[in-house]
């Protein structure tokens, strides 16, 4: 690795902070909120809109502090949110405002 080049948040290997813990491989069950997102992101990809690449990108630019705050999902519709606004497919305002009447 560039020693020059920062480390992105979802790059772990060889962090003090996460060596040594134990990983939790049994399945987990998911929730309504996380099915939603999943379909979201789904159809987005199923009309062209957004790509499993960009989703990952999106999720890897999310800042070090969010990325460790949120859970798997909640980073999905934190990195479909940004996306769509970056790539100008919805507006800050038009996603606050269906948020707003959510």
């Amino acid at each position: 690795m560039d020693q020059d080049k920062p480390r992105q948040p979802h790059d772990l290997g060889g962090v003090p902070a996460f060596m040594c813990r134990e990983v939790d491989a049994e399945p987990h069950a998911l929730t309504d909120f996380d099915r939603e997102v999943d379909a979201l992101r789904q159809v987005l990809g199923s009309k062209g809109i957004m790509t499993v690449d960009a989703l990952r990108r999106a999720i890897e630019a999310i800042p070090e502090a969010d990325y460790h705050r949120l859970s798997y999902y909640q980073r999905w519709i934190r990195a479909i949110a940004d996306d769509l606004m970056a790539t100008g497919t919805v507006s800050e305002a038009e996603l606050r405002a269906a948020l707003e009447a959510a």
